[in-house]
């Protein structure tokens, strides 16, 4: 998982898109989406990092967050849809661990 995916999930795990979470930071639209190819700058990495109350070492990937099986199911529901409500990923979750649960 790379930085933008975590804060992807991050954002979706506090109920709102990318597109939101970079209006609250007062980011130009897609900056944090373009992080998948360029590197940012360490102050806006630290801007992230503080308004979700985890470390920067977490954003960068060197330091593991303890995650459970839904917020592995909610990172992978966020990417089948970005536009995704919660009430959507919910379903979406709901219907991969129906289909799990299937398979015991």
């Amino acid at each position: 998982m790379d930085m933008y995916d975590r804060i992807k999930l991050l954002a979706r795990e506090h109920g709102f898109s990318i597109r939101s979470l970079e209006e609250k930071l007062g980011f130009g639209n897609g900056t944090i989406r373009r992080w998948q190819t360029q590197t940012p700058g360490i102050d806006k990495i630290q801007k992230v990092a503080d308004y979700f109350d985890v470390s920067i070492d977490y954003l960068l990937g060197r330091e593991k967050q303890e995650a459970d099986d839904d917020s592995n199911l909610s990172l992978l529901a966020a990417h089948i849809d970005d536009d995704a409500t919660e009430e959507d990923i919910k379903e979406i979750m709901n219907f991969i661990d129906y289909i799990k649960n299937r398979k015991k």
